[in-house]
């Protein structure tokens, strides 16, 4: 086909000469330079969603197989190594049925007429002797030859699990097409789980969730450097949990859309992705599950920056351990909760040896657990919110809370009047640099309520207390034995 375009000097022309857009050098250039006759035959990018499910070979003599974890889940799938001429039926087995042996380049083409290939306990997967690349539709392991436009996958559900799982041979998924938009229970379950060479994935353009349909997808897949978008915004139980746990080169996160969590929905998503330095802006749900961010982060070594975290109401467990041991880390978000829920903050920060400072916490009605450990062993820690505003306190609420934080001198201020079980356990305990504790307690009849809780802490320092109260006793479970004892004006 012959395109026209115009220039206004060949110094234009030359710079368009530099681009994408000039592909085939069959040009002349008119006698006035402004006008440029040139052929640009357009090469669409190929369709993959037309292709059967393919595996090329990387190496030569890669014996590629199919394997059952049990026998009563074997399947029968279809095969061919002439592009689709013909085909040959095999069966998988607990030993792995030998599907073909394939040289560099050569392509082993897939298909299927099973709606699932795995269930709640067991599955089928492919294994490989050498490298290779997955590319096509996933769905014609479901269709058969009538898989393209297909978008629905088969209930229960387990359609796809395991499918990859510790083919560490697989380089690269990128063109791998999963066209479904509404998934199934489990239905991508640990597919690339293991895949220690995977350096690109698929596509995921489901906006219909379904519960544990991303579990462990690409836990342990270490080369992988970017996560597929996740476009839902309606999230269920389970659905991302360590989906990309221990992918040792991932370096940012996607955007995650989600207004609303769900049950352990981002439990251990990225959890020990020690290279990850980019997360989310914010993670914008204010509505959320039990346990919905629980270890998220933990162990993200490389994190330095925490996601805005805007939900004023929490669940049970909702950000447990959430940047546990995210050692770089040095600012812990706003947390503007003032309805707090059992274990909502335990352990949150737990162990963030860079943390420097915390923000306020301003709920002033505590839940069980709530800020149990939320900085233990933070050891850089030297800024706390002034104050702990709550004065109707709950077991253990304050436990551990920043239990070995070495480098913190002043404790917030505590108000509450009646104290309750466990909840000042080992508070400051460790806390070596401490010297002034600011405690208006007049009830601390609670038990264990206040054990432990300035054990280990400077040989010196002040402590003040109310004029009226006279109940205190000394050394760890008390006021330490060498402090100076003041009443609070």
């Amino acid at each position: 086909m012959k395109y026209i375009k115009l220039f206004e000097t060949t110094s234009a022309f030359n710079a368009f000469k530099q681009t994408d857009d000039f592909i085939t050098p069959n040009v002349s250039l008119c006698e006035d330079a402004r006008t440029t006759v040139y052929y640009n035959p357009y090469i669409p990018p190929h369709n993959y969603s037309q292709d059967y499910l393919t595996i090329e070979s990387l190496e030569d003599n890669n014996m590629i197989s199919f394997k059952a974890l049990y026998i009563s889940l074997t399947k029968t799938i279809s095969v061919s190594t002439d592009n689709g001429l013909t085909w040959t039926d095999k069966t998988s087995n607990t030993t792995g049925v030998t599907l073909a042996t394939l040289n560099t380049g050569d392509k082993l083409l897939i298909k299927g007429s099973n709606g699932v290939y795995g269930n709640s306990s067991y599955f089928n997967y492919f294994v490989s002797s050498g490298e290779f690349n997955v590319t096509g539709n996933i769905m014609s392991m479901i269709y058969g030859d009538n898989f393209v436009g297909q978008t629905t996958l088969s209930s229960p559900g387990y359609n796809f699990k395991y499918l990859f799982c510790n083919c560490n041979k697989l380089k690269n998924a990128e063109h791998l097409v999963l066209p479904a938009t509404t998934l199934k229970e489990g239905c991508y379950q640990a597919m690339f789980k293991g895949c220690t060479s995977l350096e690109k994935a698929p596509e995921l353009p489901a906006t219909t969730l379904a519960i544990k349909c991303y579990i462990n997808m690409f836990t342990s897949c270490t080369s992988l450097t970017t996560a597929p978008e996740l476009p839902a915004t309606i999230l269920t139980s389970f659905c991302y949990m360590e989906m990309f746990k221990d992918c040792l080169s991932l370096t940012a996160t996607p955007s995650l859309p989600a207004t609303r969590s769900s049950d352990a929905c981002y439990h251990s998503m990225f959890k020990g992705c020690t290279s990850l330095t980019t997360a989310p802006e914010i993670l914008s749900a204010t509505a959320l599950g039990i346990n919905c961010y629980v270890q998220m982060f933990y162990g993200c070594t490389s994190l330095t920056t925490a996601p805005e975290l805007p939900a004023t109401i929490l669940a049970q467990s909702c950000y447990e351990n959430m940047f546990g041991a995210c050692t770089s880390l040095t600012t812990a978000p706003e947390l503007p909760a003032t309805k707090l829920a059992q274990s909502c903050y335990n352990g949150m920060f737990y162990s963030c040896t860079s943390l420097t400072i915390v923000p306020e916490l301003p709920a002033t009605k505590l839940a069980e657990n709530c800020y149990y450990g939320m900085f233990s062993s933070c050891t850089s820690l030297t800024t706390v919110p002034s104050v702990l505003p709550a004065t109707t306190l709950a077991q253990s609420c304050y436990g551990s809370m920043f239990k070995g934080c070495t480098s913190l001198t002043t404790a917030p201020e505590l108000p509450a009047t009646t104290l309750a079980q466990s909840c000042y356990i080992n508070m400051f305990n460790g806390c070596t640099s401490l010297n002034y504790v600011k405690c208006l307690a007049t009830d601390i009849s609670a038990s264990n309520c206040t054990k432990n809780w300035l054990n280990n802490v400077a040989s010196t320092g002040i402590f003040v207390k109310d004029a009226n109260m006279i109940d205190w006793t000394t050394e760890a479970n008390g006021i330490p034995s060498g402090w100076t004892v003041q009443d609070a004006a």
